[in-house]
């Protein structure tokens, strides 16, 4: 049997056993074919690691593929009959390829241009965690994997701790893999994780690096030096200038391949440019431990506005909500306060996320034209939401806010914030909380053991209890926060850039 051509190539991608699938050799090729013949594509979901491949395969179909949060991309092109891929938007789009004005509105919307759109009309990217295949001049693009969440009791603390910590350990390990390596350290829990797991994976003190901003509310510095000096690590520090800032900005957003609105890329690029200065090879940050182990606020803030529900009928809606939609009730705070509350618990999730967008507040019709608003569809960003907000298979609304994240908060954000700017500064970047096992570990923890009460990441922090700084475990979550509208109205350079 002919084995399929590899195309493209990228990360590391490897079987339940461990065997790595990066190279052309035969064994690796018809590895793949099994994968995707085998399964019509879903086996797709037992490749471990973060990889994008592209296969020629003996019937003359491509299948393309990337891994769960796309931390390897690939962007594709149909034209004449013929498909195009690369890893970014722009090496397809050339020099006439018109900008597509839906991705305006969603960039706006979302302050990123989520797949499968990019800024360019008819240049795709595939959605983290699916496929595509192309035959004969037909493309189809479906998912291989999805959330799916066992919520049952599961083992005792002690068991789970254990295992917990073992898998941190050989996750650190996967991608320190001989390189010469340092992390992120803002100070927060998972970066110091990562930092200490460095430390007992090498035997040596890890390397980190942790950027500060002269900004009351804003510099984390004193928390990650404490880590530092709990672990004996080799700190370095930069604290970040507004005229850094002007500096670096054009500089950063040339560098990606489309419009991308996270400021805390600018930090992570001073970071990531110290690390590279001092010859290292690779990064490890910490992305991900929140979305996985639920240590965001807004998981703790629906959670109360779901309880709203849980509340009798004729509570809610013949007594609460007559008294808040008085007349005269929006001249009073406390009763201003309980309506607000009432409107958001009754609006139903992911729609409730969005109820505060910035241009919803500001009024569409006073963002967009009149001819570029008949251009464009207004519920699509909403309506792609809601098909990703019932994906999951899960009976518990924790565990699908955690999965919604995973595509919004880290496959369209937070992820190409950092790799976009590790590329810029030449060095090459691994997540260890997004480790395959680690993933699968956390869609079997029980939800409480996530979100207990409201208390937030319980069973991560309490894992790793005795592990990391008490301070760590108990200060509010923060991470490389950009204290951006502070400086734009006090530096004249900024304001005016």
């Amino acid at each position: 049997m002919a084995a399929p051509q590899l195309i493209h190539i990228s990360g590391s991608p490897r079987l339940p056993n461990g065997k790595l699938l990066t190279d052309a050799g035969q064994e690796a090729l018809e590895a793949w074919q099994r994968i995707v013949d085998g399964t019509g594509g879903q086996g797709l979901a037992d490749v471990a690691g973060d990889f994008s491949v592209a296969l020629a395969m003996p019937d003359g179909r491509i299948v393309f593929a990337i891994d769960r949060f796309a931390v390897r991309t690939l962007c594709y092109r149909v034209s004449a009959g013929k498909i195009e891929l690369a890893p970014r938007a722009d090496e397809l789009a050339g020099s006439a390829q018109p900008i597509d004005p839906q991705a305006i509105f969603d960039y706006l919307y979302f302050h990123a241009i989520p797949s499968p759109r990019t800024i360019y009309q008819n240049v795709l990217r595939l959605p983290p965690g699916h496929f595509g295949v192309f035959d004969n001049g037909r493309l189809s693009i479906q998912p291989y994997w999805k959330p799916t969440f066992t919520e049952g009791q599961g083992a005792f603390f002690d068991t789970l701790r254990d295992e917990f910590r073992g898998l941190l350990h050989n996750a650190t390990a996967r991608h320190l893999d001989g390189c010469k390596a340092g992390c992120f350290l803002s100070g927060g829990t998972d970066s110091s994780t990562v930092a200490g797991m460095i430390g007992e994976v090498t035997g040596k003190p890890a390397a980190t690096y942790s950027i500060g901003f002269e900004a009351e509310g804003y510099d984390e510095m004193e928390f990650a030096r404490l880590v530092a000096r709990h672990f004996k690590t080799e700190h370095h520090e930069y604290y970040v200038t507004p005229d850094d800032l002007v500096r670096s900005i054009p500089e950063v957003a040339r560098s990606y391949d489309q419009p991308f609105g996270n400021s805390s890329a600018l930090p992570a690029y001073y970071c990531a440019r110290m690390a590279k200065e001092d010859g290292i090879t690779r990064i490890l940050a910490g992305d991900g431990g929140d979305e996985l182990f639920g240590g965001n606020t807004r998981y703790a803030k629906h959670r109360i506005f779901d309880l709203y529900q849980c509340a009798p009928g004729f509570i809610r809606k013949g007594l609460i909500e007559p008294i808040v939609g008085m007349p005269g009730a929006a001249g009073i705070s406390l009763l201003r306060k309980a309506a607000s509350y009432t409107e958001q618990a009754n609006t139903p999730m992911p729609d409730r996320l969005e109820m505060y967008n910035l241009i919803k507040r500001l009024g569409i019709e006073r963002v967009f034209t009149k001819p570029f608003l008949e251009q464009v569809d207004l519920q699509s960003p909403l309506n792609q939401q809601r098909e990703v907000w019932a994906s999951p298979e899960t009976g518990s609304a924790t565990n699908r806010h955690l999965a919604f994240d995973w595509r919004y908060t880290l496959a369209e954000s937070d992820l190409p914030k950092v790799l976009g700017t590790t590329r810029l500064a030449g060095i090459d970047v691994g997540f260890p909380m997004l480790d395959s096992e680690l993933l699968a570990f956390s869609m079997r923890l029980p939800v409480d053991y996530k979100l207990k009460g409201t208390k937030l990441r319980w069973f991560f922090k309490e894992a790793l209890r005795g592990f990391l700084p008490d301070e760590v475990l108990t200060k509010k979550k923060q991470g490389f926060g950009l204290p951006f509208g502070v400086w734009a109205t006090r530096h004249e350079p900024l304001r005016k850039l």
